[in-house]
């Protein structure tokens, strides 16, 4: 019967984006290239889907893919997991709009890996099962800590979808002609499919090919625009530097201040140790030394990768700007200026279109697609394994629940959580998608990532330091997002931010470390003496990986 509802669901998809292509008002403009290729992708992952979903029949199959991923498959998964929307989209639009600023993301994102690599991978995959609240709560009261827990993910995963909803209506709307709202409607559907039907098999797997694809179409992107300037990358700067201004070489056009460079830069570096849909990769493989392997690939990917962002980025500069088959001639009407159809966000875009071609265009469109839907498959998956095993299976039905429920419950969460992505990507149209994945990070830095890494190496962290120290970290993270310029401005329409800051990691980190060790250091209650007594225990489970899930010796 499941496999019924998945073809239909599948044929229906298809379909929609058949009759919605044939209909558009702006059929006559359409790349039939790039629609073809993209219908073939959708058809594929989904076909994974299906073989997926034959496959997935526990908790555990669900979760983490039965524990049976390799280092290496792991590794490119990650890497594709990071490689979203924000990043190839999002930070070639940043270096596209404000040139050598949009560095500081490609940086940011990358130089957190080596916190993960050093102090997170191993000791995470020794302590955990499906989640990485499983960690937070190793010595300390479950419920407490799992709800924070839960909630600090909840909250930066619907963060991170807003920014792949936007990048993939945009992507959607350019090649197809139809509404934004219909756009961002139909990926919210495919991404409750994979999740609903596939778990992390299928999401695991979409993510590997998607991986490799957008290695390929990035780095010949990047090939073409170098060759045109004969590989030399001071003629690229030249030429970038006449059509716009001398300013794109220098700081300051994206990120004004030292405090607002320092926050991000807290943010991406930290933050990324806190991102429960990464974290949750490290459970996918058998053991910690797979785990160490998977972050050693994958910081090779992505490091490779963000070079190549920075040459898309400038080479739009150079190949896209001004010309007039990529500008949005009704919005260069109203504004005197030269905006791009799509918007900044679809400057790689345009330029695989410049360097390739139609067909070439239709590789990169299908592939950035592939990109966001491999991306919010996975935090999807996250956020609902957050509700379903930290909320519902073990804090309220006390660990006394069958695998099978808890799966169901997750695939309700997994529809909850498409219908909220959908609302807030259409709320969020206008926002660069690599800033909106800035404000996740904050949220992973400031209240995910001190719980984490203070309950594996504090003997000293106690339950009620760790739940009013992160709450507090979570709190002024939100508080201090809605009241800065990207909510209170931009969304709710106010002429000045309360908090002059676009960036609150540097803040809202700093009070939840010095919240959770006071709170910790004056707990004198018994309990939490019994949670110090713990922490060697724990420690030397971390290290040794003695008594682990699925440790092979043991």
């Amino acid at each position: 019967m499941i496999n019924r509802i998945f073809l239909f669901l599948i044929l229906g998809t298809i379909a929609v984006f058949a009759s919605n292509a044939a209909t558009s008002e702006a059929a006559k403009e359409l790349n039939l290239s790039a629609i073809v290729m993209f219908l073939i992708f959708v058809g594929a992952t989904l076909g994974i889907t299906y073989w997926a979903a034959k496959r997935t029949k526990s908790a555990k199959d669900f979760y983490t893919a039965g524990g049976g991923i390799t280092g290496f498959q792991n590794g490119m998964a990650i890497a594709g997991d990071y490689m979203s929307a924000a990043s190839f989209l999002g930070i070639s639009g940043l270096v596209y709009a404000s040139g050598y600023d949009g560095l500081i993301y490609s940086i940011g994102f990358l130089v957190g890996w080596p916190v993960i690599l050093f102090m997170i991978a191993e000791p995470l995959r020794n302590l955990g099962k499906y989640t990485f609240a499983d960690v937070a709560s190793y010595r300390l009261r479950q419920t407490p800590v799992r709800i924070l827990a839960a909630f600090g993910s909840i909250i930066t995963v619907v963060l991170y979808l807003i920014a792949q909803m936007v990048g993939s209506g945009k992507l959607i709307q350019l090649l197809f002609g139809l509404n934004y709202e219909i756009a961002v409607f139909i990926v919210g559907i495919l991404m409750i499919l994979y999740v609903t039907f596939g778990g992390m098999l299928a999401t695991t797997w979409v993510q590997i090919i998607k991986a490799f694809l957008l290695l390929s179409g990035a780095t010949f992107m990047s090939i073409a625009v170098m060759a045109h300037y004969d590989f030399n990358f001071g003629k690229l700067f030249a030429h970038a530097v006449e059509l716009k201004d001398v300013s794109i070489m220098a700081p300051g056009n994206l990120v004004s201040d030292p405090v607002s460079a320092i926050s991000l830069a807290v943010a991406l570096i930290f933050g990324v140790a806190g991102l429960p849909h990464i974290l949750m990769r490290f459970f996918t493989v058998s053991d910690a030394k797979e785990a160490r392997k998977s972050v050693f690939y994958a910081t090779g990917f992505i490091g490779y990768f963000y070079i190549l962002t920075f040459i898309i980025g400038f080479g739009a500069i150079v190949m896209v700007l001004g010309k007039p088959e990529y500008l949005d001639l009704a919005k260069q009407a109203i504004s005197g200026g030269q905006p791009i159809l799509g918007g900044n966000n679809m400057a790689a875009i345009h330029l695989s279109h410049a360097v390739g071609g139609d067909f070439f265009l239709g590789f990169i469109s299908a592939v950035a697609f592939a990109t966001i839907l491999a991306v919010v498959s996975g935090l999807t998956l996250a956020g609902a394994s957050a509700i379903s095993h930290d909320l519902y299976s073990s804090v309220i039905k006390k660990g006394q629940v069958d695998s099978i429920t808890e799966m169901k419950v997750s695939k309700m969460a997994t529809v909850a959580l498409g219908i909220i992505a959908i609302l807030l990507g259409i709320a969020f149209e206008s926002q660069n998608i690599a800033f909106v994945v800035g404000l996740a990070f904050a949220i992973a830095a400031s209240a995910n990532f001190p719980i984490l890494f203070l309950s594996m190496y504090w003997r000293g962290l106690t339950t009620r330091g760790a739940v009013i120290g992160g709450s507090m970290g979570l709190a002024t993270a939100v508080v201090l997002l809605i009241l800065g310029p990207a909510v209170w401005v931009d969304v709710l329409g106010n002429a000045k931010a309360i908090f002059p800051y676009k960036y609150p990691a540097l803040f809202s980190m700093t009070v939840a470390f010095l919240a959770t060790y006071f709170f910790s250091v004056t707990d004198k209650s018994d309990s939490a003496k019994e949670e110090k007594e713990k922490f060697e225990a724990q420690f030397i489970r971390a290290q040794t990986g003695i008594g682990a899930e699925g440790a092979s010796s043991h």
